[in-house]
């Protein structure tokens, strides 16, 4: 069950057909040729991470966010101030290797684009975080027989802000932004303790059942991501998520700041049986 998110945009007319079986470095290769899609769903067996890099003088604050909101940021990797080079993939390089970011303004999405390179260049003091992401544990869900709908129909996951406040860190607070998926409820324990297994990239789900109870009112309209696919007595289970620095950003406003656009992650050369416990 590999399943294949639909190829979004590509500036070189080049579709290659990245699904579990490619590696993070083909599909990083893919991306600078001008790939563009959602990275569910590829590359099994390797963990995926958010991205967030923010003027050096932001660093502190929201290293100290992350490190009081674990759940929704967990930290892979800390850039040098300037350093697009990731040690945890090869040869990667955080300006060209993501296949869709987002460049911000004193909260606002100003731009989003396939390349940064130019963007850095006029900022040379951004530090890196490289945040875990849940799309890690999705293949051990579906090895052990839970589906995952989004993958299956080729599709980003669903993601949602919510009413559930992080710990405020110097200049940094938001709500907690999480990720659905829907799952039968005789499967629901295991999807909860295989997940758990991973905290370094969000762990087992912050939420089980009704969205209202987490401040989400439309389950079919998600703030991030597709719409949800919901086999007939799926229940709705939530997990933390990395897209909440970006509602962090929205909320506190730093002068600058560039991210993945949500779903379309960094894929990295850490096999993710590496951060489970």
């Amino acid at each position: 069950m590999s399943g294949v998110a639909p190829v979004e945009h590509n500036t070189q007319g080049i579709a290659p057909v990245l699904d579990a079986n490619t590696t993070p470095q083909e599909a990083r290769e893919a991306f600078r040729r001008g790939v563009v899609r959602p990275t569910c769903g590829i590359a099994r067996g390797f963990a995926q991470a958010n991205m967030i890099a923010l003027p050096r003088e932001y660093a502190f604050d929201f290293l100290l966010f992350t490190q009081r909101n674990p759940k929704p940021c967990p930290i892979l990797e800390v850039l040098d101030p300037g350093n697009p080079k990731p040690s945890i993939a090869a040869g990667s390089d955080i300006r060209t290797d993501i296949p869709l970011y987002r460049v911000w303004e004193h909260g606002k999405l100003v731009d989003t684009c396939s390349d940064i390179t130019d963007i850095w260049a006029q900022h040379d003091n951004l530090v890196t975080f490289l945040i875990g992401c849940s799309f890690t544990f999705e293949f051990p869900l579906m090895e052990a027989g839970i589906p995952v709908h989004h993958i299956e129909a080729g599709r980003n996951v669903p993601m949602y802000d919510t009413s559930i406040a992080c710990k405020p860190a110097g200049r940094f607070s938001s709500t907690m932004v999480v990720s659905m998926r829907g799952i039968q409820p005789d499967r629901i324990a295991d999807a909860v303790r295989i997940s758990g297994y991973y905290p370094s990239v969000h762990g087992a789900p912050v939420w089980v059942g009704e969205p209202e109870g987490i401040g989400i009112t439309d389950l079919q309209h998600p703030d991030y991501g597709d719409p949800p696919i919901m086999e007939n007595g799926d229940i709705p289970v939530f997990w933390a998520c990395g897209v909440t620095p970006q509602a962090a950003v929205m909320a506190s406003k730093p002068s600058f700041a560039i991210t993945h656009a949500p779903g379309h992650m960094f894929l990295t050369d850490i096999p993710d049986r590496s951060f489970m416990v």
